[in-house]
């Protein structure tokens, strides 16, 4: 069995479906259930609602995965900590504090709820693993960036912990650090319109697509257990590094 967050559209939405058709029962988690319900019944997954900002949510979330895994009689054995996000560009000397502060909760304390609340079940499986989205933000930093690399940088170093402190154990820990990906929302909401997120892949002929990451997660969690990635960066070809992208004029 499967646990994927953020999964209502996107990245979470993509890797569920391929989590499905590997033969996993997915279990869907994130705040917009509607979108849930109807991804689960394409899936055949099981749809929880989920808000990794508040701890009750989490905890609700946990138990309802552990009764859907002794219902079907299986063990769980992938966690994605995929819910995430970004609000706003601006330099340091205008951060909106609340913004940054949302961002940590979301991509950092956000991962460590969840990983927390599901890593007894997760070793229980004999064969666990833990995936973190992050991003390359999580590796360099750029302006006007600094709330979301900075929280960023904070999921990568929770993962790069839970790696060496689960040593010994039996749960594999994986970083998939993606990087321009072109999904319906993740720069509209950082940005606060469509015309703003258009011009971030503006004469990119091919920016990566949900479907490319869930492809790279879904093959990192179907290796033999004894294999485990560390750490998947991800870009599209047109993305040398994350300040240097060709555009087609």
């Amino acid at each position: 069995m499967a646990v994927v967050t953020g999964a209502s559209s996107g990245i979470g939405a993509a890797t569920a479906r391929q989590l499905a058709e590997a033969g996993y029962h997915v279990v869907l988690g994130a705040r917009r259930l509607d979108r849930l319900e109807k991804l689960a019944a394409q899936t055949g997954g099981t749809a929880v609602g989920l808000d990794v900002t508040d701890q009750a949510s989490v905890d609700a979330f946990a138990e309802v995965v552990r009764r859907t895994a002794e219902r079907l009689g299986e063990s769980v054995h992938v966690l994605v900590n995929n819910a995430g996000g970004a609000h706003g560009a601006d330099p340091v000397e205008k951060a909106k504090i609340e913004d940054w502060q949302w961002m940590y909760d979301v991509n950092v304390i956000g991962v460590v709820r969840v990983t927390k609340a599901l890593l007894p079940q997760l070793e229980a499986s004999g064969a666990g693993h833990i995936v973190v989205v992050s991003s390359t933000a999580g590796h360099i930093v750029y302006e006007g960036g600094g709330g979301y690399t900075a929280a960023k940088h904070g999921a990568t170093a929770v993962a790069e912990t839970l790696r060496l402190e689960l040593c010994g154990r039996p749960i594999r820990v994986s970083e998939i650090a993606p990087g321009m990906v072109r999904t319906d929302e993740f720069a509209v909401n950082r940005l606060g319109s469509q015309e703003a997120a258009d011009k971030v892949y503006e004469g990119v002929a091919e920016p990566l697509t949900a479907e490319d990451i869930a492809d790279c997660i879904t093959w990192t969690v179907t290796r033999p257990p004894h294999v485990d990635i560390d750490l998947m960066v991800v870009r599209p070809l047109a993305q040398a590094a994350q300040h240097k992208v060709h555009r087609v004029k």
